[in-house]
C-alpha cells in the first residue's frame, strides 16, 4: 500500500501558496490539488447552499483518496464549513485556513492592523471571534476585496495584472489615524500572496505582509507521519471541478509539479450518510482532472 497524500483543496489555484511550503518541508510525500473552479468565486454563494455543496463534495474526495490529511486552503470554506466538515467525517484530519490575526496582533508597533479578505471572510462571525480573542487590544480594519483573487488567478495564468486594479483593491488597508499608520496587512486569502510583490509597489508606504502559507503546511506537516524507507513511485494529480481549465492553467499545474490524468471521480453515495445523499447530488458528477 503506498503513502497516504495529502490533499489540498481551494476554490482555485490560490491553495498553491501552501502547497509550495509543503513541497519544502516533506518534497517526497504525494499531494493531490483539487480546485472548485466551477464554482469559484465563493463570495457569490449563498451560505447554506456552499457549506452543502462542501459536505457532499468533500465525501467524494475522502472516499475517492483516502488522504492522511485534507488542508482547506481556503479561508472561506474554512470559515464557513469546517466544522460542519468535522462533524460528518470525524475520521479525517482537517486542517483549515483562517485569517492570522494572533501573529498580527502580537507584531504590531503601531496598533493598526489590516485584514485583507474575500468579502465572505470578512462577513463571517468566525472572523470577528478571532479579532476579539485575539486582537483586542489593536485597531484591527477588516478589507472584503471584490476583486482581488481573481486578479490573482489572471496573473497566475497570464502573468499580467493591472496595477491600478491591485492599488485600488488594497487601498483601504491603509489607515493614518492620530499620527499612527498601518504597519501590518494580514493576507487573509491564499490567492493573494501570489501577488504579495505588486501590492508592495504601489502600497502607498511599507508594511509587513502576513502570509500564514507556511504556518499552514508546517501545521499539516505535524499531522502527517513522513514515509519510512525509499518512497514509492507516484504521480501528484490535479481535478477541477470544471473539467474544462485553460491551457494556461494546465500549464501552470505542471510548473507546481501536478500532472493530468483521464480519470472521472464518480459519485459513490453508499460512503456517504444517509443525511449527505441528496447535498452529494448537488455536487457535479464528476471531477474531470487538467486534460493534458
Amino acid at each position: 500500500m503506498g503513502t497516504r497524500p495529502i490533499l489540498f483543496f481551494d476554490s482555485g489555484i490560490g491553495g498553491l501558496s501552501v502547497v509550495k511550503e509543503a513541497r519544502v518541508l516533506l518534497p517526497e510525500h504525494p499531494y493531490v490539488y483539487v480546485a472548485d473552479d466551477a464554482a469559484f468565486p465563493y463570495g457569490g454563494w449563498e451560505e447554506d447552499a456552499l457549506r452543502e455543496r462542501l459536505v457532499g463534495l468533500f465525501g467524494r474526495l475522502i472516499d475517492r483518496f483516502d488522504p492522511a490529511v485534507i488542508v482547506i486552503a481556503c479561508n472561506t470554506a474554512s470559515t464557513l464549513a469546517i466544522a460542519e466538515l468535522r462533524a460528518a467525517y470525524p475520521g479525517q484530519l482537517f486542517v483549515g485556513t483562517v485569517p492570522a490575526i494572533k501573529p498580527a496582533a502580537e507584531r504590531t508597533r503601531s496598533g493598526i492592523v489590516s485584514v485583507l479578505a474575500t468579502p465572505g471572510t470578512v462577513e463571517r462571525q468566525y472572523t470577528r471571534d478571532l479579532i476579539s480573542t485575539y486582537g483586542s487590544q489593536c485597531h484591527v480594519r477588516l478589507v472584503g476585496s471584490q476583486n482581488l483573487a481573481a486578479l490573482a488567478e489572471q496573473y497566475m495564468r497570464e502573468g499580467f495584472v493591472d496595477e491600478k486594479q491591485v492599488r485600488e483593491e488594497i487601498a483601504p488597508c491603509f489607515i493614518d489615524m492620530d499620527g499612527r499608520h498601518t504597519d501590518i496587512v494580514v493576507l487573509a486569502c491564499t490567492h493573494y500572496p501570489f501577488l504579495v510583490n505588486r501590492m508592495r509597489k504601489v502600497a502607498p508606504w511599507p508594511v509587513d505582509w502576513i502570509d500564514p502559507a507556511e504556518a499552514i503546511a508546517r501545521r499539516a506537516m505535524a499531522l502527517v507521519t513522513p514515509p519510512a524507507g525509499e518512497v514509492m513511485d507516484h504521480v501528484d494529480y490535479a481535478y477541477f471541478t470544471s473539467g474544462e481549465p485553460p491551457a494556461s492553467l494546465r500549464r501552470l499545474m505542471r510548473g507546481f509539479g501536478f500532472v493530468t490524468s483521464t480519470e472521472k471521480l464518480l459519485v459513490a453515495e453508499a460512503v456517504l450518510p444517509n443525511s449527505l445523499r441528496q447535498i452529494a447530488r448537488n455536487v457535479p458528477e464528476a471531477l474531470t482532472p487538467a486534460a493534458k
